[in-house]
């Protein structure tokens, strides 16, 4: 029963996992650093060119007119569709050279935008950041896309146990064993392999190492954090915790 339960969680992991993200590869924007002008022979020359090195430094600190609400969307959207990751409100505002409170709010704005217009893509929140993800309704036709030719799905071993980690973290090797019913280290050398769990620490009384999933993982649900795993309880018998604690 058990067992069962596990492969009911990973229902929801393996349609998420296998068909992944929509993004591109990552652009980086190289910013011109500022000359200073070279100093003349003499002292005169000097103290004029410090002046007037001063004066430049003073200039380009001001801040630089904002941007209409129309071009800082735009110039969003554009990072936004180039980014392999989820990237951070500070890092866009940064990017941009606006607040970043009016970057956090024009990308509310944006999600909400796409959500009413009602694209096949969302922007979301997902592992601290912000990126665009291909909407749950239209997954199948990216998981064909994705997976024509190509063999990238995890088994169905490993998404069960990817699933109690997922639900159960912090949690050990012998735990997730248990919960399956079959030994899970070759499953579990996968997952790390592939980046979707880490170790997190030791447990106290027995000192076997602990697992928790990653920011991967989390970038790959489309998740901002694992709070926002579908509940599992309504899959579950009812005597599922007595036989979690039984085989724990």
């Amino acid at each position: 029963m058990a067992a069962d339960a596990a492969a009911q969680g990973a229902a929801d992991v393996e349609a998420a996992v296998t068909a992944g993200a929509v993004a591109s590869q990552p652009v980086a924007r190289a910013r011109p650093s500022s000359g200073i002008p070279a100093q003349g022979r003499g002292s005169k020359g000097g103290a004029a060119a410090s002046v007037a090195a001063s004066t430049r430094t003073e200039e380009e600190a001001e801040p630089l007119p904002p941007m209409d609400d129309a071009e800082l969307r735009a110039a969003l959207e554009a990072i936004l569709l180039v980014v392999d990751e989820p990237v951070a409100e500070m890092q866009l505002a940064q990017i941009v050279e606006q607040p970043t409170e009016r970057v956090a709010g024009m990308l509310e704005d944006i999600s909400a935008r796409y959500t009413a217009a009602g694209h096949g893509f969302d922007l979301r929140r997902a592992a601290g950041g912000w990126r665009l993800y291909t909407r749950p309704e239209y997954a199948a036709y990216v998981e064909r896309f994705v997976l024509d030719g190509q063999s990238v799905r995890l088994t169905q071993a490993a998404l069960e146990t990817l699933a109690v980690v997922a639900y159960k973290q912090p949690v050990t090797r012998s735990r997730i064993s248990a919960i399956r019913g079959v030994n899970c280290d070759g499953v579990m050398r996968t997952l790390t392999t592939r980046g979707l769990i880490e170790e997190c620490g030791t447990e106290g009384e027995t000192g076997a190492f602990l697992y928790r999933t990653t920011a991967l993982f989390l970038e790959k649900l489309g998740l901002n954090s694992v709070d926002q795993l579908p509940p599992l309880a309504p899959f579950l018998p009812d005597d599922v915790e007595e036989v979690l604690d039984a085989s724990g």
